[in-house]
């Protein structure tokens, strides 16, 4: 039952939508703030080729993880400052972002003569659970057989969640990214929350990154996040800004990237540029349904004052 083509196609797409899950988390949190990064590709890309590139280094994965981390803020800390501080169109920010990430990453991979593209991580993500557990009938590989990271994003997701909608300090980043006159008049600063939450959903960025690159292809090659960190903006969208939703819309993108494998498995072949657009195109559809329903329209609405600057001169 465990090698059927059905339950190994579910349990990759959720390692494939690992990836996706932790880069389109990280930009939830970031939009939640009012702020919108359209720089999640370039920010993926950065922040996994150093961690790629630390993975080579040392048999540390956990840090490898928090090198990706650390250098996917940063990137993300330009466009906080573009945006937040000098109030700069953000959709061109992001966009310039993606053009920044996808050259550093180029430049990187083929530095010197020890080029990333040769290279291969010192360690292995290995599954957390012994294989008798793996073995479980349909539990053992879509549960029980996964890395820590995997287990990771559930966690960061749950931890999400809790924090965005039942802590003081998600209300406060939630009226910042619906009102932030209001928020700034009841003493929240917003352009350090705007600041923090971009800075956190470039780290999600990076982790995905690295997790691509370190954990599923082990490997780094030109252009490997193939529109990634695009379809992890597109979740955000799909997943109407709540964390649990977008578990479940990682997985379905997950799910969606390796449909053509498993397809050519049982003899079907189409081609995957079809394929790659499945994402974007049930997103457009969940967005027509959505606002033919005023009901759900305001349940999966985004932040008011998304992609707003603010300037408290303006108030």
């Amino acid at each position: 039952m465990n090698e059927s083509v059905l339950l190994l196609s579910l349990a990759s797409a959720v390692v494939i939508g690992t990836p996706i899950l932790l880069a389109g988390l990280g930009e939830m949190m970031t939009e939640h703030s009012g702020v919108m990064n359209l720089g999640i590709e370039g920010m993926l890309l950065g922040g996994g080729v150093v961690g790629f590139w630390m993975s080579t280094q040392q048999a540390s994965l956990p840090l490898a993880m928090a090198v990706g981390a650390v250098v996917g803020a940063l990137f993300a800390l330009i466009h906080a400052y573009l945006a937040v501080t000098l109030r700069v169109n953000q959709i061109v920010s992001g966009l310039a972002l993606v053009v920044t990430g996808t050259g550093f990453a180029s430049f990187v991979g083929s530095l010197n003569d020890s080029a990333l593209i040769y290279s291969r991580p010192v360690s292995k993500f290995e599954p957390v659970f012994g294989e008798a557990m793996r073995d479980l009938p349909l539990v053992g590989p879509l549960v029980l057989g996964h890395d820590w990271v995997v287990y990771m994003s559930w966690v960061l997701v749950a931890v999400a969640a809790f924090w965005l909608f039942r802590t003081r300090a998600g209300l406060a980043v939630r009226a910042v990214g619906e009102d932030p006159a209001t928020a700034d008049t009841v003493g929240i600063s917003v352009g350090l929350t705007r600041y923090v939450y971009t800075m956190i959903g470039g780290a999600g960025a990076g982790m995905g990154g690295t997790y691509l690159m370190a954990g599923i292809f082990s490997t780094y090659q030109h252009g490997i996040s193939a529109g990634l960190g695009w379809i992890a903006f597109a979740l955000v969208i799909f997943a109407g800004w709540r964390p649990w939703r977008a578990l479940v819309a990682a997985y379905v993108f997950g799910a969606l990237r390796n449909l053509g494998f498993s397809l050519q498995i049982v003899g079907v072949d189409i081609p995957p540029d079809v394929l790659n657009v499945f994402p974007f195109f049930l997103t457009i559809v969940a967005l027509m349904i959505i606002s033919a329903r005023p009901a759900a329209a305001r349940r999966f609405s985004a932040p008011s004052a998304l992609s707003v600057p603010y300037s408290r001169e303006t108030r």
